[in-house]
Parts: structure tokens; C-alpha cells; sequence
């Protein structure tokens, strides 16, 4: 399965009439943050494509329209295309839920068909009590209000998530040492414990697109989506083991 994930940018080779020749083949974008949303709205209006975003700590004027309707969304009902929030962009906001999108579909070794399983939430570290700031208190909060929908997908799907969606990093990996851009140590212990396939983050602005961008954690590869990249992705479907995937990244 290819993913087109994007963040932080307005990048020229995504906002282009070209680009649904360079990217029509993916099956779904996802979207880490800083962005605005008319640029989400291109994307999605130009590829048709499952399109999952969460806010960063800029671009956020509908962060409180999406926010008031998200804490609702944790539940093991919510699954893409049944969720009663409201797609006003024709995008899926990710943040604060457990999406489990039936329209994305991957074959296990017995036959069946699980859907992707997709968890995230919006937001940077605090450091000026400016709107999606968190204390590592309260994105710890937050993360615990996933677990009983993670449990009941791994009761029913045999693993907890496939995609942790971001727009902050993990706490020493990728992130940096001034106060807007340290990382969550609460993203640790979600990788931990729940080992996502993947996790997609954004947040950390690459002037050097050589800067290595993809770190294995745990079972869970993390990804610096910075810009765009296009990341292939096969979740582990054997029965008893959780997490684990191959995952291939390319910038082009």
C-alpha cells in the first residue's frame, strides 16, 4: 500500500496540475500539520485519494471547530466513512481517534481482511500557551484515551494500530533541544506499548533533505514527513505478532 504524506510545506511538485500524474497511484495521504487547509482540500479535490490529517502549532483556523468533536471519536465504534463527525474538506481528521478505514484493506495469511488501523493527535509541545500546545501531561492524557478502542482493534484485529499519525516527534528522535520542537516522551511509551507500524510526524523542517528522516523504534518505524515523501507500507498479518511492517520511503 503507498501513502503520500505531507506536512509543514506547501510544497511545488504536490500544489501542481501535475499532480495527480505523479501521484494518482497512492492510496491514501496523510497529512502531519502546518498546513491549510485549502491546501488538504487540493490535494483531496486533485487525487480523490482517503485523505487523514491532524494540526500542528500553526495553520490552525479551524483547529477549534475540528477539537470540540475529536475527544468524542476515541470510541471502538468510529471507523472511516461511519463516524458522525462532520467532513467539511472531504479529509478525515485523525486527531484524538481510532479510525478503522474499511476503504483500505489488507489480506491476512488465513484469507480474510483487516481494515488500516489509524490513530493520531494534533499538536506540538507547549511553549507559549498558544492553541494545540501540550504539556507532557496532557498529550499523555490524551494518548490514554485511545487505549480502549486500541485494545478492542486488538482483540478483533489482532494488533493495536497501524499508523500513529503526529505532528510533533517522539522525545529524541528527530526532535531538537528548543522548547517548540522537543518531542513527547509520551510518543515513547505509544510506541511501546502499542507498537504502530508506522508513525508519521512532521514538526522538525529538513533545510537538508539528506538529514536522515526515518528512525526504527521498538517494532515502529518513525518517519519525518517534512514536505512530502511517499512511504510503502505492508503491516505484519501473521497470527500473534503485533506491530512490525515493511516500510519503504522515498523523497522523489
Amino acid at each position: 500500500m503507498k501513502f503520500l504524506c505531507v506536512s509543514d510545506q506547501i510544497d511545488p511538485l504536490v500544489y501542481s496540475s501535475s499532480v495527480k500524474d505523479r501521484y494518482g497511484d497512492v492510496d491514501a495521504v496523510f497529512c502531519a500539520g502546518d498546513l491549510s487547509m485549502e491546501y488538504v482540500d487540493f490535494i483531496v479535490d486533485s487525487l480523490g485519494k482517503p485523505t487523514f490529517f491532524v494540526f500542528g502549532n500553526h495553520d490552525l483556523k479551524e483547529y477549534s471547530y475540528y477539537r470540540k468533536r475529536s475527544f468524542l471519536e476515541a470510541s471502538p465504534a468510529v471507523h472511516f466513512g461511519i463516524s458522525d463527525i462532520e467532513h467539511g474538506h472531504g479529509a478525515d481528521y485523525a486527531s484524538n481517534r481510532n479510525i478503522r478505514c474499511k476503504k483500505l484493506l489488507f489480506k491476512r495469511e488465513d484469507g480474510t481482511l483487516s481494515p488500516l488501523l489509524i490513530s493520531g493527535v494534533s499538536g506540538s509541545m507547549r511553549y507559549n500557551n498558544g492553541q494545540a500546545q501540550f504539556t507532557e501531561q496532557q498529550m499523555k492524557r490524551q494518548l490514554l484515551a485511545l487505549v480502549p478502542g486500541l485494545l478492542w482493534n486488538k482483540l478483533r484485529y489482532g494488533r493495536y494500530c497501524d499508523i500513529f499519525l503526529t505532528h510533533a516527534s517522539p522525545r529524541h528522535i528527530h526532535d531538537k533541544e528548543d522548547p517548540c520542537h522537543k518531542g513527547f516522551e509520551c510518543f515513547n511509551w505509544f510506541i511501546k506499548k502499542f507498537s504502530p507500524g508506522i508513525m508519521l510526524h512532521g514538526h522538525i523542517h529538513l533545510y537538508d533533505l539528506q538529514t536522515q528522516r526515518r528512525t526504527v523504534s521498538e517494532n515502529t518505524t518513525v518517519i519525518n514527513v517534512y514536505s512530502h515523501i511517499i512511504v510503502e507500507y505492508e503491516p505484519q498479518l501473521k497470527k500473534g505478532e503485533t506491530g512490525g511492517a515493511r516500510v519503504s520511503v522515498c523523497t522523489g
